[in-house]
């Protein structure tokens, strides 16, 4: 990438798992970078090498709304990428109020800073699966009504619609990238893909992976990999509205689990001794089936998911044994 074409880019929540992945492909393409984050499930080390590489971290909540205008005022980004959230289906069903507080009013900041130092794309990053509910199509694609069941899919869904109101209103340039469930290394477990990372650490210790209903639920399992690249070029791009981002293939918990058994196989040597899944009550708020219609994000974006859950796993497990 030449000079004339490096971006000066924000990202919020850029200490966790997808965020510190899209610093480091960000500073590949050349990009200055700045990251925002409140290190509350963020880590400092997810950004130790991004940090030696110049990457730059503001200790900021995306609540604190001035401390966040100055970062963005001395930063100046052209491009911000808006991964700050809470992310926890199960916090968001026990403390709904906290869930909106993070989630509808740290967007409506980044929104508002990003309108008045002008901001020239905003790059949101939101749900597929929490957003849709008990969908009747599957893959589903963007056109399907949004039911969600947790607090945590209202709110996401609630901050999309601010990006359409500042996009009409102001002409903020903004996306929506809404994820279906991402895995990879630095997976956080807090998220529902954090079953795989869950699951690759069990199997390495040869401990019982405890499923949270019979485990024929289904969820459309997107490398951590291929999200990035979806917000790279989301960024480029000028469409605007939601994008759904996933692989379209519906994935059971049982299959996950096998699968993460034969990827420790394969990297040990030797056969997982695994016990039986511990089956436990299903949690509320969470949907049954979920796999997205991705059909939107290839035609405008180009994107195509390049990473088997078989490689995906591999690189996961390698990590978890690394850590």
């Amino acid at each position: 990438m030449t000079a004339t074409t490096a971006r000066r880019t924000l990202v919020t929540g850029g200490a966790g798992f997808i965020g510190s992945n899209l610093v480091d492909a960000l500073l590949d393409a050349g990009h200055e970078v700045a990251v925002v984050d409140n290190l509350a499930t963020g880590r400092r080390e997810n950004l130790d090498g991004a940090i030696e590489r110049g990457a730059r971290l503001h200790e900021v909540d995306v609540l604190d709304r001035d401390a966040l205008g100055s970062v963005i005022g001395e930063v100046r980004p052209e491009w911000i990428f808006h991964l700050a959230a809470q992310i926890d289906v199960r916090k968001s069903v026990d403390d709904p109020a906290f869930d909106a507080t993070v989630n509808v009013i740290g967007t409506i900041n980044v929104l508002e800073l990003a309108r008045e130092h002008g901001v020239a794309r905003v790059v949101n990053t939101s749900t597929g699966g929490a957003i849709y509910g008990h969908a009747e199509q599957i893959p589903t694609p963007e056109s399907a009504p949004e039911l969600p069941l947790a607090a945590y899919g209202t709110s996401k869904l609630c901050a999309e619609q601010y990006c359409g109101w500042s996009a009409r209103l102001h002409g903020v340039s903004a996306v929506t990238l809404r994820l279906a469930n991402v895995y990879g290394p630095r997976q956080d477990p807090l998220g529902e893909a954090g079953v795989v990372a869950i699951f690759c650490d069990k199997v390495l210790g040869d401990e019982a992976p405890t499923i949270f209903g019979d485990g024929t639920q289904t969820r459309d399992f997107v490398y951590v990999g291929d999200v990035v690249a979806a917000q790279l070029a989301a960024a480029a791009a000028d469409v605007t509205g939601v994008i759904n981002v996933g692989t379209g293939e519906e994935t059971s918990v049982l299959q996950v689990v096998d699968a993460v058994a034969e990827a420790a196989e394969a990297a040990t040597g030797r056969p997982a001794g695994w016990p039986a899944p511990i089956l436990a009550a299903p949690r509320a708020g969470e949907v049954h089936r979920s796999s997205l219609d991705a059909s939107r994000a290839s035609t405008e974006l180009g994107f195509t998911p390049a990473t088997s859950l078989v490689s995906g796993l591999a690189v996961t497990l390698d990590w978890v044994r690394s850590t």
